[in-house]
């Protein structure tokens, strides 16, 4: 489909410069509206299976199913200020013979919170697939570095060493946590059902007595949706706050990701980078800056899709009795540009991990730099071990690591004048204490076991 955009006017960056033309097809208006006429027909096919539509009848709502006039459509809008009304108008005058049953014992909602649970599962198939795609990313990442050995940081300061590969399974871990979360919600991803104007389907019972649930099932599975149980007008407006949750979470996680990333390409980490393009600039002023514009993007939008999701509660927590109509509005916003905005993301990260450049030698200059002085953990556990009391060794080398700090003189030359940790530990197991590349643990193990949980959930 032909994305047409009128720059004469204000469009939002959803309409061509953020999310994927295939998330954008889905809520766009056209596919809105041929969704609604989905359920009407869906509607009139098993109304007529119980008689209440004659084929003919419903020959002619079919024939006129994709045959959609939102020019039409907009002009009946203006004057009776009811966009479902209006396509049902216009709908009803192109099938000049089964007009006239269309929407035969339905409200707006029966229409509209049916076709909007259709959107969602179109909708969270782009995601779960994007969010796959970039756990296989880190995957590589994870196999490729699970052994290279680099410095942590608590605090954003110098910590203990770990490796490359276990930093990126942290990242992964979020997001298998946000996959298992997909799976959840998608199984509470139902439609309001066939219940008319308050939920308990006075209309089609007393069209149909005990067979209105029966008329519901069949509706339902030809849309290849489930329904809640009750309802009100509308389907609980919690379904939006899972849903909306749902990619709020998977913001988070890149956000966390995307930030480390430029903290780490900053000047005094100077260890990893996102891609930068051959040609791409980084500054109007500055024509050396390699700004880290793709991490940055990600957070700024990531910030966005959380406060969507606020307006979801505000929308499930105040709408009031059997239903207000003051989520409506918003709703047209927030659901869209959340998608929009978490396919966005997903997209640029997958990118970024993709294309990350790892500086190995500032990696290796940075553990040189602080490694002695992480290893000091090791050394004080095997002196402990060897039996010398914890608090006092703690102290002992605390102090002396302070002093290595302030002279630039390495922190062995302290340790090895120390009667007390002669006390307990030689010359030789002081050496080995230090040796701040095997204080890694079981960094390697567990990022070989990420990476292969990877590759059994995401493929």
């Amino acid at each position: 489909m032909t994305n047409k955009i009128n720059y004469d006017i204000y469009q939002s960056p959803f309409s061509w410069r953020y999310g994927s033309p295939a998330m954008r097809e889905i809520f766009s208006e056209l596919n809105r509206r041929t969704k609604w006429r989905k359920v009407w027909v869906s509607l009139a096919q098993s109304q007529s299976k119980m008689g209440l539509i004659n084929e003919k009848e419903l020959a002619d709502i079919v024939k006129f199913q994709d045959s959609v006039d939102i020019e039409k459509a907009h002009e009946i809008e203006k004057e009776i200020k009811h966009d479902l009304m209006a396509e049902l108008k216009t709908y009803a005058g192109q099938a000049k013979l089964g007009g006239g049953k269309i929407h035969f014992g339905a409200t707006s909602q029966d229409i509209e919170d049916n076709a909007d649970t259709v959107l969602f599962k179109e909708a969270i198939l782009i995601i779960e697939t994007e969010l796959k795609a970039l756990l296989l990313e880190f995957s590589k990442k994870i196999d490729e570095y699970k052994d290279f050995v680099c410095m942590a940081y608590t605090h954003l300061q110098p910590a203990e060493p770990t490796t490359l590969g276990y930093r990126f399974s942290i990242y992964a871990q979020d997001l298998l946590l946000d996959l298992e979360l997909l799976e959840f919600i998608k199984k509470q991803i139902k439609g309001k059902g066939f219940k008319g104007a308050v939920g308990n389907s006075a209309s089609y019972y007393s069209l149909l007595n005990d067979k209105a649930d029966a008329l519901e099932k069949d509706v339902l599975d030809n849309l290849g949706i489930d329904a809640f149980d009750v309802a009100t007008q509308v389907y609980p407006r919690k379904l939006d706050y899972l849903v909306l949750s749902l990619l709020a979470s998977i913001a988070g996680s890149l956000h966390k990701f995307a930030f480390d990333v430029r903290i780490l390409q900053s000047a005094g980490f100077g260890e990893i980078q996102e891609p930068f393009g051959e040609k791409q600039v980084g500054s109007s002023a500055m024509p050396f800056k390699r700004n880290p514009i793709l991490s940055e993007r990600i957070c700024s939008i990531a910030r966005h899709i959380v406060n969507l999701s606020r307006t979801a509660w505000d929308n499930a927590a105040n709408s009031l009795l059997e239903r207000t109509l003051d989520d409506s509005a918003s709703r047209r916003i927030i659901l869209p540009e959340s998608f929009l905005a978490t396919d966005e993301i997903l997209s640029q990260a997958a990118h970024v991990v993709a294309g990350l450049k790892v500086n190995k030698v500032q990696i290796q200059k940075n553990l040189e730099k602080f490694g002695p002085f992480s290893a000091s953990e090791a050394l004080m556990m095997q002196a402990v071990k060897n039996g010398g009391d914890r608090q006092e060794l703690h102290e002992i080398i605390r102090d002396y690591s302070m002093k290595s700090y302030e002279s630039n003189k390495p922190l062995d030359t302290f340790l090895a004048k120390d009667k007390t940790i002669a006390k307990y530990l030689s010359d030789e197991q002081i050496k080995e204490a230090l040796d701040y590349s095997k204080h890694t643990g079981l960094a390697a193990k567990k990022s070989t076991e990420m990476a292969e949980r990877i590759e059994k959930l995401a493929r």
